[in-house]
Order: C-alpha cells, then sequence, then structure tokens
C-alpha cells in the first residue's frame, strides 16, 4: 500500500536526527566506544533515585496537576532565584514537561503563526528547526564562526532578521560546540532583540556545565529581556536524569498559559515518579552538580588538549561537555571521517554538518563518558590519524 497519499508531507519532509545515524551503527558493532551521544556515564544520584523509588512504595502513582506538582514549581522557582538571579512565580510562570525537548516544542507551537520566521545559530542541536517546521514556522539558521569561539554576535544576528522574524533561539551553553555567552555578549544580543521587539528562546539545559570562573548568565537577567524570554531546562544533563524524562519552561504568564493548553490535550502532565525525584534533586542536589562538572572538566581538558596535540584544532569549550574538532586538515568530509574512524577503528563521533551545514568540517566529540573509555578512544584516533597521513587505510 502506497502511504504517501496520507501522511503529512511537512512531517515526511522531515529528516531523520544526523546524531542517532552513527549511534545505531555502534550498536550493531563490537568493540565500539561510541562518544556520540551526549548522555552522562553517571547513574543518578542515589538520594534522588531513592525519592523516586520511596514515592512508588507509597503509591504515590497517580496524575500530577497539569502544569506539575506545586512542590516541583516551588522547587524551580527557588532554584533559578538562587543559581541565576530570576524569579518566577510558581503557579502561573513555571511549566513542567517531558524533557526539556517537550518545552521547546511547546513554546514554538504556541508562538508561531504560519510564516513567522526563528533565527537559529548554527552549528545547535538537531531538533530547533524540525520543531520550527512543525510548528508551521521558517528556521533560518544564523551560522557562527570558529574564530568567534561559535558566540552568536550581534551585528550577524541584525542582519539575519527580516521583517518576518519574531524568535530567536538562544542555545548556550551550546550543543555541539561547548561554546559559551559572557553578560557583555548578552547584552549586545539584548539590544538587537528589543529594537526589533523578538521574543527569546533561551535553551539553558547545560547551564550548570560552565567550566574555570565563568558562571551561565541567563539572558533573561538583562535589563528588558525577561518579559521577552522563554526560559528552558531540565534535569537529564546536571543531575544524571536523562531517562527520567523531566524539563520546565518558564516565561510570562501569557505565554505559559498557552503552552500549559498544548501540554494539557497532547501531554496531560510529567511523569510523577519523576517529579518527586527532580523535587529531592533541587533541594539536595548542588553537590552532585558539583561533583560531576568537576569530573567533566578533567575530561574536558584531556579531549581539547589531544586533539590539538594530534593536530586537529579544538578551540576551548567552556560550557556543556562536548568539543568540536576541526577535521578540515585531513582532506575528508565529516560524514566520510566518521565513517571511516567508526568501521576501522570502532569509535563514533558525530560528523558536524548533523548541527548545520557551517558544522562542515568538524566533529563533535562528547566528553560525557569514563576516563578510560576516552583515553582508549583518544588512541585509536591517533593511529587513525597516522594510518590517513602514510596514506594506509589500516
Amino acid at each position: 500500500m502506497d502511504y504517501s497519499n496520507y501522511l503529512n508531507r511537512k512531517i515526511q519532509s522531515v529528516k531523520p536526527s544526523g546524531i542517532r545515524k552513527f549511534f545505531d551503527i555502534a550498536n550493531e558493532m563490537d568493540d565500539v566506544i561510541s562518544l556520540s551521544i551526549g548522555e552522562p556515564d553517571f547513574q543518578t544520584p542515589w538520594h534522588i533515585r531513592d525519592e523516586g523509588i520511596r514515592s512508588l512504595e507509597k503509591g504515590k502513582t497517580w496524575y500530577s496537576p497539569n502544569r506539575g506538582f506545586s512542590d516541583l514549581l516551588v522547587e524551580i522557582s527557588k532554584y533559578y532565584d538562587r543559581r541565576f538571579g530570576l524569579t518566577y512565580h510558581p503557579s502561573t510562570q513555571v511549566l513542567v514537561t517531558v524533557g526539556g525537548s517537550e518545552a521547546i516544542d511547546l513554546t514554538f507551537r504556541a508562538l508561531l503563526n504560519p510564516g513567522d520566521e526563528v533565527i537559529i545559530p548554527q552549528p545547535s542541536f538537531v531538533c530547533y528547526g524540525p520543531l520550527t517546521t512543525m510548528a508551521d514556522g521558517v528556521p533560518v539558521p544564523l551560522c557562527t564562526k570558529a574564530e568567534d569561539n561559535f558566540r552568536l554576535k550581534a551585528d550577524d544576528l541584525r542582519a539575519a532578521i527580516t521583517e518576518n522574524t519574531k524568535l530567536l533561539v538562544l542555545p548556550f551553553p551550546n550543543n555541539p560546540t561547548g561554546a559559551i555567552m559572557e553578560r557583555d555578549d548578552l547584552e549586545e544580543i539584548a539590544k538587537v532583540v528589543i529594537e526589533h521587539d523578538l521574543i527569546v528562546l533561551s535553551d539553558e539545559i547545560y547551564s550548570e556545565l560552565t567550566y574555570g570562573k565563568r558562571n551561565h548568565v541567563s539572558i533573561a537577567s538583562i535589563d528588558g529581556m525577561y518579559e521577552r524570554t522563554v526560559v528552558i531546562n531540565g534535569f537529564s544533563k546536571s543531575y544524571a536524569m536523562t531517562g527520567w524524562r523531566l524539563g520546565y519552561a518558564m516565561g510570562p504568564v501569557e505565554i505559559i498559559e498557552q503552552m500549559t493548553k498544548l501540554h494539557q490535550y497532547g501531554i496531560m502532565s510529567a511523569p510523577t515518579t519523576a517529579q518527586y525525584a527532580a523535587i529531592e534533586a533541587l533541594r539536595n542536589g548542588d553537590r552532585d552538580i558539583r561533583r560531576m562538572r568537576d569530573e567533566y572538566d578533567m575530561r574536558r581538558r584531556l579531549v581539547v588538549d589531544s586533539f590539538n596535540e594530534m593536530g586537529l584544532s579544538c578551540f576551548e569549550p567552556l560550557g556543556a561537555f562536548y568539543c568540536f574538532p576541526c577535521i578540515k586538515s585531513t582532506g575528508l568530509t565529516s560524514e566520510e571521517f566518521c565513517t571511516r574512524l567508526i568501521m576501522e577503528k570502532h569509535v563514533a563521533v558525530v560528523p558536524g554538518n548533523a548541527f548545520g551545514e557551517v558544522g562542515e568540517g568538524f566533529v563533535r566529540v562528547s566528553y560525557s563518558y569514563s576516563l578510560k573509555h576516552l583515553k582508549i578512544a583518544l588512541a585509536r584516533i591517533r593511529d587513525f590519524l597516522e594510518e590517513l597521513k602514510n596514506g594506509s587505510k589500516g
């Protein structure tokens, strides 16, 4: 039966995620070390797991309110006030979602009308463009540059704006590059946003994973931006809770109300067990964040230094748990490099162009894996580069 006339043409036009391709290949091979997926190798801390288990033992398996349990909404509000100096009213400005990805989807669908343009700095996570398309918007890629440390520049943003521009995605700390935006950068971006009357979706899922003395700054804290920003965050990265599927959105009452309607009809409510665990994470998880961040920082330095020593130039990522080495010197495309690396050396990384065309000539490497695996993978990559240099396929 030919289903092409039955399926939604807009959905058919969306390409599958480029991240999963090499992850799936790796799963079908033996002795593969995968540095392809951005998943912490840490287990969810025991005190957080215990709270989820305890809720099940007590039979707390009912639906939560649509927005999430009131205790969780309060703790999210307290957390953002404590960590980033932003105050959101728990009962009207916070919405708990099934992962940060649902919150991003809801933001687009609540704000976009057909033809509205969304500026998406790239390289960036793969979901923004497809979700914009699914919400009847028009994704407008905006290239960031390695020489700018992949930060969004105000002049580039201004040049990309048209009369149809409604929304700017601000994906920092960035996946795949590890780039961050500092307060000075955000203040310049805010001037352009206010000047052109835009809304910002600030994806801050990696907000706790910044290194050195640079703490994350939310653009919502910049003068004039609180009322123009929807902040997206979650528990997957900072608390190693990827499988619990819990995120949240915060923003102006009027926007959160519309997002809540979409969530209400499409999802109903986020998982109950995960919400009880998240309450514990926010109340008592700061030490866990510091411990994991320190470990990531050590891995970060190892991986970046190793790539630079191999001759693959790699700028210093100051956020998230990815590095983005340039592989142009090998003469291979990103796809060719990743395909040969996994087939010849059984190491999986992701082509940079999976995150936008500007990512061609780079690969994304996740260092959210153990030091043991990272060292083995780096040794295999070094061998691969030596064999390329000597004209051998190994």
